[in-house]
């Protein structure tokens, strides 16, 4: 009896343990899943960003990541409850960004992306955040292309996928001889070994790659504005309460003086001249 009663006494400690075990273990797990706010989100978050434009996103090449989307985005996570060290970046190449989104790959892109009414067909935007214009890079030495019309028959070069390749094809300079590259690294290579003559996209970018130390005294821009190009934060279409979140997170950036401070800190070195922080007008 004594044996019976000792025995069935080891099946009720193991199945209490047993117990406490799998609530323990459901308890971690759902912590885990909620991430550092709860709320059932995961434990990091995955951003899109440039890993070749100075100034704006950039990879360095001891991987770390800096630029002011970078800031950005690293600002709008902490409003959503993720730290430094939660978050994953991706590299979002102009062409791909929308398949980033909808295919789930990415929470939200922040990289350069101007909001228009093509893309927002495919995705939501949050925003904008910055104002830029399009501009064109040409080296230093180069006083041929001073005006838009300039770029005609020249060799002209941009993104596969940009807002900028799009506006030279469409009503710029229709005669330019439009090479499109898979990122504006190539485009500068380019332009520096004479394949082409003038690179074009937006004056921050473009101000961020003459900054580089490397580039000091080779190239300048022309300074054009070609387009006002509002740079918005993509996210997945329908999904309004992120948008919202990211709004108030946007809005709260420029109230203390955190966006100010990211664009000086990035963009300032280049003499670059920003436009004041644009009306959020996405989702309104």
């Amino acid at each position: 009896m004594k044996v019976l009663k000792t025995g069935a006494a080891v099946a009720t400690a193991a199945v209490l343990a047993l117990t406490a075990t799998a609530c323990g273990g459901g308890s971690k797990d759902a912590a885990s899943d909620g991430g550092p706010s709860g709320g059932g989100k995961s434990d990091k978050i995955v951003i899109g960003i440039k890993f070749d434009q100075p100034g704006m996103g950039l990879k360095t090449p001891d991987g770390k990541y800096e630029g002011f989307d970078v800031d950005v985005a690293t600002y709008v996570a902490k409003e959503l409850g993720y730290q430094p060290d939660q978050i994953e970046w991706k590299q979002a190449v102009s062409a791909d960004r929308e398949n980033l989104i909808s295919n789930g790959d990415v929470k939200f892109i922040a990289a350069t992306y101007s909001i228009n009414d093509k893309r927002k067909a495919k995705v939501d935007f949050a925003g904008p955040y910055f104002l830029a214009h399009q501009d064109l890079l040409v080296r230093a030495d180069d006083s041929s292309i001073t005006k838009v019309e300039d770029l005609n028959k020249k060799k002209l070069c941009s993104v596969t996928g940009s807002t900028s390749a799009q506006n030279i094809k469409k009503d710029l300079a229709k005669d330019a001889d439009l090479q499109e590259f898979p990122g504006y690294s190539e485009c500068l290579t380019g332009l520096e070994n004479k394949a082409v003559d003038a690179l074009t996209t937006d004056n921050s970018i473009l101000a961020g790659y003459a900054a580089q130390e490397k580039n000091k005294g080779k190239f300048k821009l022309v300074g054009l504005s070609m387009s006002n190009e509002n740079y918005g934060i993509g996210l997945k279409k329908g999904d309004k309460d992120l948008q919202t979140k990211i709004n108030a997170a946007l809005k709260k950036m420029v109230a203390d003086g955190a966006w100010e401070a990211a664009v000086k800190k990035n963009l300032g070195p280049s003499g670059y001249k920003n436009e004041p922080a644009p009306q959020i007008t996405e989702g309104s």
